[in-house]
């Protein structure tokens, strides 16, 4: 993250990153539309069906918009083949997302959803380059009003639910976020290499 808070990243990593998590969106979003239609009331169906929109036309447009930007076309970017994390980050989202409960899919959802937001806070306020670079723009992407509100919303909603459901429901919780952040943590990393 320091390497594009002073904007030393190179556009070499920044493309892949891109290409990667472009590809991880497209499932997140499936785990987003699942938790939406496994939400417990109109609110939370809402507040899922929010992120998924924000997700699915904001975000999503942002990576697509760098792409070009770095003149990686629509068609190159969508036969894009995932990474080994990539693909282990999305298969721990989806299978939580099928099978597991609200609660265990919202905990696995949350280290993204936080560690994105907790990044664009960590690096809003430092010195960066020229502001419409592409380091700058991607750091104002997730510092974002409608981004935090949605963070802040989804943490919330982990704590409620988590502090009514059952010992093993909460064991689950516990075990689908550790996994999560495991995955994040890894798919940085092989960014970084890539």
């Amino acid at each position: 993250m320091q390497a594009m808070g002073d904007g030393s990243l190179s556009l070499a990593r920044f493309s892949s990153y891109m290409r990667q998590d472009y590809l991880f969106l497209i499932d997140y979003c499936r785990a987003l539309a699942i938790a939406s239609a496994k939400s417990p009331d109109l609110a939370s169906m809402g507040h899922f069906a929010g992120l998924l929109d924000e997700t699915l036309n904001s975000e999503m447009e942002l990576h697509r918009g760098f792409c070009s930007d770095l003149g990686i076309t629509a068609a190159e970017l969508e036969a894009t083949n995932p990474e080994a994390a990539t693909v282990a980050y999305t298969d721990h989202l989806l299978r939580t997302a099928y099978d597991g409960s609200i609660e265990e899919l919202a905990a696995a959802l949350l280290p993204c959803q936080w560690g994105y937001d907790a990044v664009g806070r960590l690096l809003e306020h430092r010195v960066r380059p020229d502001p419409d670079s592409f380091h700058s723009r991607w750091v104002a992407g997730y510092c974002a009003p409608e981004y935090r509100k949605l963070t802040e919303w989804l943490k919330g909603f982990v704590d409620e639910i988590g502090a009514i459901a059952p010992a093993e429901k909460q064991r689950r919780m516990h075990g689908a976020f550790r996994a999560s952040t495991r995955y994040e943590y890894l798919f940085w990393d092989a960014a970084w290499g890539g």
